[in-house]
């Protein structure tokens, strides 16, 4: 008699389908935990970045931000020559701008400065851009005379200011000489109070020329000759193309030779030092030489309202200079 077999249970099996060997097919495994992650320095290309930046912050600390702090804190401090030598100066906030603005100086500093400031830089920016536009035209002698025209920005401001006293002087300056041989009255250029002024701003517009010819003609370098040709061919002349073409196209460089133009011609102090000391009087007297002479120009140095005076001036170029980056702005966005 023959008896069936009795399946033997295994310990551990599946009722499911089995697999082709008859085994079960094994649990699938957890997933591994991710390894913890090493937390590396810098690499190498940052800490190069690091490197290349490094003096350009320390040369804006040392030379910007720390004067800066500096001119903040002589201004709200009643700075002596002994206070300045100890460091015990007193806190007195805003006393030294209330001397400052109610000063009988201020009127006339404030006068000055705009008149100074304004007719310098229209009459530096007019030059030069007609002499940018002459020298475009690319003549035989354009490069020498390009370069006789840099010389007044190449020399020392003390040696152009120098020469322009000279050839001021009421005595025996060339202006009043050639003025006494056409008969005409000899002038007073420099000891006058109504001609004093005049003469400092003549003497930084010719000194201004040069910057604003080389900015203005490297602008209409980037100007495509095919447009002017295009509008010759269209029957425009020369001042239609200035007036349609070369002065709108140049309109970014034109914004930042005025802007540049600004904040140099807010800080002259060495041409109307060495021609007029802000004399006679105050009729020369600009923002700038009333804080140069506060502090050096006496016999008694007086810190704390030429610094209040230096910061007048750093608001109004700060101020000027957001205008000017709204400007950029709106030129983009349009």
């Amino acid at each position: 008699m023959t008896s069936t077999p009795a399946t033997v249970g295994t310990r551990g099996t599946h009722p499911g389908p089995r697999g082709a060997a008859g085994t079960v097919p094994a649990a699938p495994a957890a997933p591994a935990a991710p390894a913890r992650r090493r937390h590396r320095g810098p690499s190498a290309s940052q800490w190069a970045a690091v490197g290349f930046a490094a003096p350009l912050l320390v040369y804006l600390v040392v030379f910007y931000a720390y004067p800066l702090w500096r001119n903040i804190d002589l201004s709200v401090h009643d700075y002596t020559i002994r206070a300045f030598v100890q460091g015990n100066a007193e806190f007195v906030g805003f006393e030294n701008y209330a001397e400052v603005f109610s000063s009988s100086t201020f009127p006339t500093a404030l006068v000055n400065t705009v008149l100074f400031t304004f007719v310098s830089i229209v009459f530096q920016f007019a030059a030069g851009l007609a002499l940018a536009v002459f020298f475009r035209s690319g003549f035989r002698l354009s490069s020498t005379l390009r370069a006789m025209f840099l010389v007044p920005w190449l020399l020392p401001l003390i040696v152009s200011a120098s020469t322009w006293s000279w050839m001021l002087n009421s005595d025996n300056g060339i202006v009043n000489s050639v003025l006494g041989a056409f008969g005409l009255e000899q002038i007073n250029w420099l000891t006058s109070p109504d001609t004093a002024l005049l003469s400092v701003t003549i003497a930084n517009i010719w000194l201004g020329i040069p910057f604003n010819l080389v900015i203005l003609y490297s602008g209409l370098q980037n100007i495509p000759g095919e447009v002017y040709e295009a509008s010759s061919l269209d029957g425009a002349g020369p001042w239609r193309q200035f007036w349609s073409i070369t002065f709108p196209l140049l309109r970014p460089v034109s914004l930042i030779t005025l802007l540049l133009g600004l904040i140099y011609t807010l800080k002259v102090v060495d041409v109307i030092w060495i021609m007029t000391t802000g004399g006679p009087g105050d009729a020369s007297t600009t923002f700038a030489i009333w804080s140069y002479r506060e502090a050096f120009g006496t016999g008694q140095p007086d810190f704390s309202p030429a610094a209040a005076v230096g910061n007048i001036l750093i608001l109004i170029a700060l101020v000027f200079g957001f205008l000017h980056l709204q400007l950029q702005r709106r030129q983009e966005a349009s």
